[in-house]
């Protein structure tokens, strides 16, 4: 492939993160958006897919495989899209319900026989610690796979390490995190993730949650979550990429499921202590503004591209967003 090749890109699921994706990627010029799947069918076109009728086909009739011409209905969908083969790199923006679905899924593009570049934007330390299981069988694969590449983990955890370079010693990083959106449905895998970390459930209870009794659970916290010491992979990348050890590393926030407006404005603040003795905290502020998906899906390209240097250089294998700069993808 030559390096100024348009890069190919595949979704893996077309809720909410993957519809705003498909979005981010319409106007670029470096990746066309060819494939996608979710639970019940495929879409795939080589010259491109269009947002807008994809995403028609997908609340009109339930699934991606409706998008005429280019869908096909499958119980089988992730597998079956794989044999087309012609796809570069794939954003898994896939819920993480049950907490090994991640790694399943690189397992069967391992046992596919594809080779190309995954991103995902991962949010449990638990996942991650799954997937570096199967690292080295990534690696010989010919997978080159980037983890933890949303927003947090993601975009904070790398203002993070960098943030942690002007001090000899770190003595804590704190991600705190607002998120906004008008309707708790557009993203109901999301919102599933996070109930989840709430006192008194779990994975498999939030999974188990029927769209009515999240209602129902919404209604009584007035459409608001609120999220302290979160299970977050940040703590993982960030030991992994030696800037501290996990337990220095703490991740919360505020949902607001029923309001745009960010109840709070997501920031890192990287606490340490300099050569000269001093302590000292940075800290980096998301603009408002920047919305879930554009803080999730953005970085998940820009990886992606990242991604795709490494691969054409044949190195393969699993890496975090703390192990390398995204590259922008124009």
């Amino acid at each position: 492939m030559k390096m100024n090749s348009t890069i190919k890109v595949g979704i893996l699921g077309f809720g909410g993160l993957g519809q705003a994706a498909a979005r981010i990627l319409n106007p670029k010029q470096e990746m066309t958006w060819v494939a996608t799947a979710d639970l019940k069918g495929y879409a795939y076109c080589e010259t491109g897919l269009d947002p807008d009728q994809a995403i028609a086909a997908y609340y009109d009739q339930g699934s991606i495989g409706y998008c005429d011409p280019y869908g096909a209905l499958s119980n089988n969908s992730i597998q079956d899209l794989l044999e087309t083969k012609a796809v570069d790199g794939y954003f898994l923006a896939l819920p993480n319900l049950p907490n090994t679905f991640m790694a399943d899924v690189a397992k069967q593009f391992i046992g596919s026989g594809w080779r190309g570049v995954l991103v995902d934007a991962l949010k449990r330390t638990s996942a991650v610690e799954q997937l570096l299981q199967i690292k080295d069988e990534l690696a010989q694969a010919g997978i080159t796979y980037l983890t933890g590449c949303g927003a947090t983990p993601g975009l904070l955890t790398a203002a993070a390490t960098i943030a942690a370079q002007s001090y000899a010693e770190i003595h804590s990083v704190k991600i705190t995190f607002g998120v906004g959106i008008a309707n708790w449905e557009a993203y109901r895998a999301t919102i599933r993730e996070d109930i989840a970390h709430l006192p008194g459930f779990d994975v498999e209870t939030a999974r188990g949650m029927s769209d009515a009794e999240v209602e129902a659970f919404l209604d009584k916290t007035n459409g608001i979550l609120t999220l302290e010491n979160m299970e977050h992979a940040d703590d993982i990348m960030l030991e992994l990429a030696g800037i501290c050890d996990r337990d220095r590393v703490t991740v919360g926030g505020v949902v607001d499921t029923r309001n745009p407006k960010k109840p709070l404005s997501t920031n890192v603040k990287v606490t340490g202590r300099t050569f000269e003795g001093k302590i000292s905290t940075h800290t980096f502020t998301l603009g408002d503004e920047t919305s879930m998906a554009a803080n999730v899906c953005g970085p998940a390209f820009g990886y992606l591209k990242a991604g795709m240097a490494l691969h054409r250089r044949g190195i393969y294998g699993l890496f975090t967003a703390a192990d390398m700069m995204p590259k922008f993808v124009k």
